[in-house]
C-alpha cells in the first residue's frame, strides 16, 4: 500500500482588495496569494477504505465535518476510479484563521490523489473539484505564488516569481465565530461591483523592495472589519508593529491571523521569542513566505 504525503502550507494573503460585491453576493476580490514553509501535513493511504483520522496540536479546534471528508465524497461522486483510500491529517495550524487551513488540508489531498493516480490525472478537472470544495481551494491545491481575482477561481502567474519573504505568523487565538468570514464581508459592506469592471494584471514583484512596496500600497481591505468581528486582531498588529527591524505587518484573509516582515530569517525568529515571552496564549511562528 503505497503512502504519499503532501504538506497542506499555510496561505497567506499578502495584499487583498475587494472590487465590489457580485449580484448573487459573492465578492470580487484581487490578492496576491503566497505560501508559508509551516502548514498541516496530509498523507493518504492508497487502499479501500475512505477515511480520514485527525491528529496534531490543533485537531480538537475542528467543528462539523471535516473537509477532507467532502473531498473524499466528491472524488467518489466526480472520479469514482480513482484510486484514494485512508487519510491522516496533522493538524498544526489554527481553525478559521485567515491562512486557508482547511482549503489547504483539500488542496493538499487533491495533490496526493492525483500524485496516486498519474496514469489518470489528465482525465480530471481538479480545478473544478476544487472550486466545488471552496472559493480559496484552487489556489491552495497550486500552493505557489498567485495573482487571485474573481472569485478566487482566476489564477495568473507572477511574472519574474515572487521574492521571498522572512516572517512571523501570529494568531491571538481568540473565540472566532463560526460564521466568521461571512460576517466580516457583511461589516465591510461592499459596494455592488460595476459591470465595466476587470480585473487588474498580475503585478512584478520579483525584487523584495518593489514587493513590500506594492504590499504597503494594497494593504488588506478587510482589516477594519475583522477587527470589529475579532477585535484582538488590533493588539496582535500592534505587538508586530512594536517590534525591532519590522518592515511590514498585515492581516491575511478575513483573520485573525496576521504576519510580520522581517529583513532576515535571524530577525523573525527573535521576534517570534520576543512576542512568545510577552504573549504565551497566542500561535506564533516564524516562517519563510514564498
Amino acid at each position: 500500500m503505497a503512502s504519499i504525503r503532501e504538506l497542506a502550507p499555510a496561505k497567506i494573503n499578502l495584499t487583498l482588495n475587494i472590487a465590489g460585491r457580485r449580484a448573487d453576493g459573492l465578492h470580487l476580490i484581487e490578492s496576491l496569494v503566497a505560501f508559508a514553509d509551516v502548514g498541516d501535513a496530509v498523507t493518504l493511504e492508497v487502499g479501500s477504505a475512505r477515511r480520514v483520522d485527525v491528529t496534531g496540536p490543533m485537531a480538537g479546534a475542528i467543528a462539523g465535518p471535516n473537509i477532507l471528508s467532502r473531498t473524499l465524497a466528491l472524488l467518489e461522486e466526480h472520479a469514482p476510479d480513482l484510486k484514494t483510500g485512508p487519510v491522516r491529517l496533522e493538524k498544526h495550524l489554527p481553525v478559521a484563521a485567515g491562512v486557508g487551513g482547511g482549503s489547504a488540508d483539500a488542496g493538499a489531498l487533491l495533490r496526493a490523489v492525483r500524485r496516486a493516480n498519474a496514469s489518470a490525472s489528465a482525465s480530471v478537472d481538479w480545478h473544478g473539484l476544487a472550486r466545488a470544495l471552496g472559493a480559496d481551494v484552487p489556489v491552495c491545491l497550486e500552493a505557489r505564488p498567485l495573482w487571485m481575482t474573481g472569485i478566487g477561481e482566476s489564477l495568473v502567474e507572477i511574472e519574474r516569481g515572487l521574492a521571498r519573504l522572512d516572517a512571523v505568523l501570529v494568531n491571538p487565538m481568540a473565540s472566532v465565530p463560526v460564521d466568521k468570514t461571512a460576517r466580516v464581508f457583511r461589516a465591510l459592506g461592499a459596494a455592488p461591483a460595476s459591470e465595466r469592471y476587470r480585473a487588474p494584471a498580475a503585478p512584478s514583484v520579483a525584487d523584495r523592495g518593489a514587493l513590500l512596496a506594492f504590499m504597503r500600497a494594497q494593504g488588506n481591505a478587510l482589516t477594519d472589519a475583522a477587527q470589529t468581528i475579532v477585535p484582538e486582531i488590533g493588539a496582535v498588529l500592534s505587538a508586530l508593529r512594536a517590534l525591532p527591524e519590522i518592515d511590514y505587518a498585515a492581516l491575511s484573509g478575513a483573520g485573525p491571523t496576521c504576519f510580520g516582515i522581517f529583513p532576515t530569517r535571524e530577525a523573525a525568529e527573535a521576534a517570534q521569542m520576543r512576542l512568545a515571552a510577552a504573549h504565551p496564549a497566542w500561535w506564533i511562528v516564524a516562517a519563510t513566505i514564498g
